[in-house]
């Protein structure tokens, strides 16, 4: 008796074929500003100590409190499927002296991510991002530039119908002055245990919470931009002129709250306008004393996250992403063993071109091979046979309008 059919966990973003050619193309698009910008690559396991989530993300997030893959090993050892990227690039510069090199250390990663959430469109128990760090530099220039490199990378996608939200959450000294007010204000307000737990550990919590009743108890409490110091408000005022520079528009967000308690200064997210309740496509932000609090040297740093699966959402929300972009040049059909030879050697030496080239396998018919050169969306499609091998030219098929036209074997290249 056969065994019963296997299904993926629920809640997992999977992509097949042909879905998976615009993962591909959206995560590419979001890579390749920064290697562009020389941030070199970071490969880091996909679970780490516990202690490392707890200590670096914080204790009073949802990621940390609820969220969180954790469970222990065979060696009594309590591990978590990574739920973010920063806490283990931060643990890996530290334990590998990255950070008593050339600084900045300029890092991306890209990768898959675990938290145990209630699924729904744009929110998975696996999700994908691609992310970077720029480690050892306070600098409102290089908050700037790492804010330009996702915003360039949601360009190279095609979309628009996105804005950008930026913050400081300031210094100690800002962030210290604020809490004394912040909390007698919420000490007025009538919490449930848990929110009240919360409050305790990390009162700007509460503008991050999503139920209508906090939010409203919430709307006239103070705000950390009104207590940023000196250094801090011109810290924000050079990285806005920055932006500025750089023709970035933003908006500035005083209630902005990311997730994860490390977050200092320079605070930014992109939300789309077509997503609906999960509309944040990626974000980041300075974490000037993480590096510290998991025992490295006292050393700035910046970074972001930006939300694949999101992000490939909101491309297909506004149709920029077109099935067109993902054919092969084209399409081999060889008939005939020497025929299947020549195919081999004309399409290992296109693709030496860049050029992306298929064959037609298993010996099927003319009219069979055609079908699958018609469903592959290939530009162009030749037929390879004797007459093709003697005559060492082809007839090469424009799949779009059906205009043939003849082609030396030899100038394929330049035909495509």
């Amino acid at each position: 008796m056969a065994g019963h059919k296997l299904q993926a966990p629920k809640g997992v973003s999977e992509y097949v074929p042909p879905r998976s050619k615009a993962f591909e193309f959206v995560r590419d698009c979001l890579i390749n500003p920064a290697r562009l910008a020389g941030y070199q690559l970071i490969e880091l396991p996909v679970f780490e100590d516990t202690e490392l989530f707890t200590r670096g993300v914080g204790e009073s997030t949802d990621v940390v409190s609820k969220e969180m893959y954790t469970f222990e090993d065979r060696g009594g050892r309590s591990i978590t499927l990574r739920p973010e990227g920063t806490a283990g690039v931060m643990r890996a510069v530290i334990e590998h002296g990255l950070d008593r090199g050339q600084l900045p250390a300029k890092l991306w990663y890209s990768g898959a991510f675990f938290r145990a959430e209630r699924p729904q469109a744009g929110r998975y128990r696996q999700f994908y991002q691609v992310g970077l760090e720029a480690i050892g530099v306070d600098d409102p220039a290089i908050d700037a530039e790492v804010i330009a490199i996702a915003d360039a990378g949601f360009k190279a996608i095609g979309l628009t119908k996105y804005r950008l939200d930026i913050t400081s959450l300031g210094d100690i000294q800002s962030r210290a002055a604020h809490r004394v007010d912040l909390v007698k204000f919420i000490d007025g307000i009538d919490l449930d245990e848990a929110t009240t737990s919360r409050a305790q550990l990390n009162p700007l919590r509460l503008f991050d919470d999503k139920r209508p009743e906090i939010r409203d108890a919430m709307a006239k409490a103070p705000l950390l931009l009104d207590y940023l110091s000196e250094e801090s408000t011109e810290h924000f005022k050079q990285v806005k002129k920055y932006l500025d520079t750089l023709n970035i528009a933003y908006v500035i967000n005083p209630k902005m709250v990311r997730g994860l308690d490390y977050y200092t200064g320079t605070t930014f997210e992109f939300v789309h306008e077509l997503l609906g309740a999960q509309s944040g496509i990626g974000g980041g932000g300075r974490y000037d004393g993480l590096m510290e609090e998991l025992g490295g040297q006292s050393l700035s740093g910046i970074g972001f996250g930006l939300g694949v699966d999101r992000a490939l959402l909101a491309a297909e929300a506004e149709g920029v992403i077109s099935a067109e972009s993902f054919v092969s040049d084209l399409f081999i059909i060889p008939l005939g063993d020497l025929a299947k030879e020549k195919a081999l050697q004309i399409a290992f030496t296109l693709r030496k071109e860049g050029k992306t080239v298929e064959l037609a396998f298993g010996d099927r018919a003319l009219k069979g091979a055609m079908k699958s050169a018609d469903k592959s969306g290939a530009r162009y499609v030749v037929v390879l046979g004797d007459q093709e091998l003697s005559s060492e030219s082809v007839e090469l098929k424009n799949m779009n309008s059906g205009v043939t036209a003849s082609v030396r074997i030899d100038s394929l290249i330049n035909a495509l």
